[in-house]
């Protein structure tokens, strides 16, 4: 019970210090690239913003007269063709909607709009990414063909696979790479059989012995057997 009990802080400390959407640099990566004292650099058309959030980061691609292209899920498009209420703010209802139906929407929004009140970083990828980054004209050229509805994936098409494809010309996301590889250290780890079968177990005393309890019971500890 003791190993269980230590498993699952194990597992609880490694979520609530991992944010699901942001991008993994290193804390020596965050001291150089910290930003400068003093006003800010003029945005160019074509540079790569980054946007920190509370559980994730977004990024966008910067038009120009202080208009961003960036990548969100969005149901709206899939309900209705009118352009102004689609162009409208969208609002936390229509973004899981949107991640649930895979729907997305590449739009341009105020650089306000789309900082929401965080501070923003500037091609900050670029040191990070193995391919050199396009000339900023065609980076913008290359999201401004992308506008419209997308189909949306919360690991393989987010909005950082929509910015490291218009600035680099390869579709990735650092963050996703992140959250994949903690799914596979939990799935490696054999403890998470036990455990999960101690809470089926724990389902069925509590709920009795029906199909929505008893195959999740043996079917889950099953294929983390099988995945690990």
């Amino acid at each position: 019970m003791l190993q269980l009990l230590t498993f699952l802080v194990e597992k609880l400390s490694l979520f609530s210090s991992f944010k699901l959407f942001e991008s993994s640099y290193s804390a020596d990566e965050d001291r150089e690239r910290a930003p400068h004292r003093g006003p800010p650099p003029p945005l160019r058309r074509g540079d790569l913003l980054e946007v920190p959030r509370t559980i994730f980061t977004h990024f966008g691609i910067y038009l120009g007269d202080n208009k961003v292209a960036h990548l969100i899920p969005d149901i709206l498009p899939v309900l209705t063709a009118d352009q102004k209420l689609i162009a409208s703010v969208i609002t936390n209802k229509r973004l899981i909607l949107g991640c649930m139906y895979k729907c997305a929407t590449v739009r341009v929004d105020t650089l306000e709009d789309f900082a929401y009140g965080s501070s923003i970083l500037v091609n900050r990828m670029d040191n990070m990414m193995k391919t050199q980054a396009f000339p900023n004209e065609d980076v913008a050229k290359r999201a401004e063909k992308l506008i419209g509805s997308i189909p949306y994936s919360l690991l393989w098409n987010n909005c950082e696979h929509f910015v490291t494809f218009c600035r680099y010309g390869s579709a990735a996301s650092r963050q996703t790479e992140k959250f994949c590889e903690c799914l596979k250290s939990i799935i490696r780890d054999q403890r998470s059989v036990i455990v999960s079968g101690l809470l089926g177990i724990i389902s069925i005393v509590c709920f009795g012995m029906a199909p929505s309890t008893t195959l999740p019971t043996i079917l889950i500890p099953f294929t983390l057997w099988m995945a690990g």
